[in-house]
């Protein structure tokens, strides 16, 4: 009987930890998700929170830097808890973290734009809505609202312009099944009398917006707000 090469059964064993090393991750998934410490660096504050009556805005960039939200409704609670870059499956990962802890007594979502950006079909988006909604249901009382602000138009993105109206219209229709649901329009505001975007709401990118951005947004959100 011939004894094995002790050299092969060597780099046999290599190998063989390479491949687990590297694929195990994959079959087990990430040891943290995406976003997970820009999350926690969100949260680190939370213990000076006042969570009295909470306004809770959450979503993509165009929530994040809007910094001066709190001084726009100054008679509310306002807490921003956006998260740059995100899209909706995002958000329904991080809702035990980012909604449900603070018991609002109304969430204002703006999630959609980055979804159709990456190319998502507005079918797709509006189904990570549904399961985000699900999620909120499940431990916000159903009386509190849960406001859907429409993905906005911008300079960057004016090539998808009609994946975004689709979008805006099956959200809406979706809004008006459910209770305690509404949707938010800020498409339309953003557009001139052409039924082009207005090109001077944006920052340099030509997709985050600058202070008239945010004047038309506040002007368009405010009276929702109670």
């Amino acid at each position: 009987m011939k004894s094995q090469n002790p050299v092969v059964n060597f780099k046999t064993l290599i190998c063989g930890f390479i491949l687990f090393y590297f694929f195990l991750p994959a079959v087990f998934g990430q040891d943290s998700p995406r976003f997970q410490q820009e999350i926690n660096n969100l949260i680190a504050g939370d213990s000076v929170v006042n969570k009295e009556n909470i306004i809770l805005f959450t979503g993509s960039s165009s929530i994040r830097v809007w910094n001066d939200i709190r001084e726009r409704f100054p008679k509310h609670n306002v807490l921003n808890r956006g998260f740059g870059g995100s899209q909706m499956k995002d958000l329904v990962s991080f809702v035990d973290q980012l909604i449900v802890p603070y018991h609002p007594r109304q969430i204002f979502i703006y999630e959609g734009d980055n979804d159709i950006g990456a190319g998502k079909n507005p079918e797709e988006v509006l189904k990570d809505a549904n399961q985000l909604l699900l999620l909120i249901r499940k431990n916000i009382p159903q009386e509190v609202e849960v406001l859907f602000i429409s993905p906005k138009p911008s300079t960057a993105r004016w090539g998808l312009k009609e994946k975004y109206q689709d979008y805006n219209q099956l959200l809406n229709a979706w809004t008006k099944t459910k209770e305690n649901v509404i949707f938010i329009d800020v498409w339309n505001p953003m557009l001139d009398k052409s039924g082009n975007v207005m090109k001077d709401l944006f920052v340099g990118d030509g997709l985050h917006m600058n202070k008239k951005g945010y004047d038309i947004w506040a002007e368009v959100i405010g009276p929702y707000i109670k």
